[in-house]
Parts: C-alpha cells; structure tokens; sequence
C-alpha cells in the first residue's frame, strides 16, 4: 500500500511541476524568477509549480494556501526560503517532526517524519491571492494528493482560513461526512470526520504563519505548538 502511495506520489508531484493551466499563474511565477528580490539576484529560481513535501506514508497532512514568491517560488519547496517557513519549521522540529528547524533551500538536508505539507493552490499567485478560476482549476491536484495519501493519514492541520475551507471542500468531494453547518475556522478549532474507508480523522485549524499574524501577534510561537501537538496522532 506504501509503495503504490508512492509511486502515486511521484506521478502526481510530475504532473504538478509541468502545469501550464492558468495563464495568469505562469505569467507571474516567470516573472517573479526573472526580475528577482535584490537579496535573492544572484540565485535561480525555482519558478514553477511547487509539489508537496513529506512522506508519502505521512501521518498528519499540513495544508497551505499558495506558494510564497521569493519563498517556495524561489526555492522550490513549499514553506521555504521565507518568514512563514521559518516559523512552521521550527515548531516542527520541536514536535520531533522535522529533521532540522530550519528550511531555508531544497537541498538543506531538511526531511519531515510522519508529515507531508501540501497547498492548494500550486503556484505563487499575484498579492498571495489566486482568482476562484485558479482555485478551482488547481484543486483536483489536492483532492488527488489528499486520495493518495488516506492510507495512512490520521489528521489535518489547514493554516489559514482559505487553507481550512480548501481542506474541508476536497474532504467532501473525497466522500467524507462534514458537519452542516459547515465547522467555522479558528485557531484551534477541530472536528472528526469519518472518510470514504470509515475510519475517523481529526482536522485541526490553525493561524498562518504569516508575517501578518506572527508580527500582530495574533500567532505565536506557544499557540503554534500547541496547536501541533493537537494535531499530530501517532
């Protein structure tokens, strides 16, 4: 079952990295590689569309909004290369589910333990906020991914509320029974969920660790963790 979820896997992350579907997406990710930040002028850019990262067997699934454009966009990793992978990473690590608590390129020696982080959204979008078109023409790349992974998954973590109702709509579309009315997102807030197979899983909301809500303090360091340690079932 691990190997076909797999090799599952490595097609779909394939198929991911060639998608040329929305016009406006390409345009910018390819912008964004050329014109470059100052800081970044004298490295490559990734800029393409960004797989998933993690385990093919992973335990908990972390779902994000979109690649960040200097961040993945630049490194080729999701959650990489940026303030928001900064924090994610590090309170990874002290859960015991990060190899290093830094991820600052794809060839740091970083490795994630019973996690897989997805987005669902796989390009950098324009402001950080892709069209519904692009939602919804990128998300059959979730709900495959998400599929893919059910063997093994034990529980959700969406960062964000766009993330939260990305991860809720694949779930339906998967044949899991959502409440009605639909769970409100916060951080912190949870539900179980019975899937396809029968089998309960806990989906968890938390705060993005963007520099919007870390620099506010609306997120911090403490109220991350603690909303890991929920999440994660071993």
């Amino acid at each position: 079952m691990v190997a076909k979820s797999s090799a599952g896997i490595k097609k779909l992350d394939n198929e991911i990295i060639a998608c040329t579907a929305c016009p406006r997406l390409v345009s910018w990710r390819k912008e964004i590689s050329i014109t470059k930040r100052k800081s970044y002028q004298d490295e490559t850019y990734w800029g393409k569309p960004v797989t998933g990262f993690g385990p093919s067997d992973a335990k908990l699934v972390i779902v994000g909004l979109a690649p960040g454009a200097h961040g993945a966009n630049r490194t080729g990793r999701i959650f990489t290369g940026d303030s928001s992978g900064d924090w994610l990473y590090r309170a990874l690590h002290k859960a015991g589910l990060a190899k290093i608590p830094t991820s600052t390129s794809a060839n740091d020696g970083q490795g994630l333990i019973d996690t897989r982080i997805i987005c669902a959204v796989r390009c950098a979008p324009p402001d950080n906020k892709p069209s519904n078109e692009e939602k919804a023409t990128c998300s059959p790349f979730m709900q495959r991914e998400i599929e893919l992974l059910l063997p093994t998954t034990k529980s959700y973590l969406a960062l964000g509320n766009f993330a939260w109702g990305a991860l809720l709509a694949r779930l339906s579309e998967l044949g899991f029974e959502i409440p009605k009315p639909k769970p409100k997102f916060g951080h912190g807030a949870k539900f179980k969920s019975i899937g396809p197979d029968g089998l309960s899983r806990l989906i968890v909301g938390s705060y993005h660790p963007s520099q919007q809500n870390t620099f506010t303090g609306k997120l911090t360091e403490k109220a991350l963790d603690a909303v890991i340690k929920i999440a994660y079932i071993k």
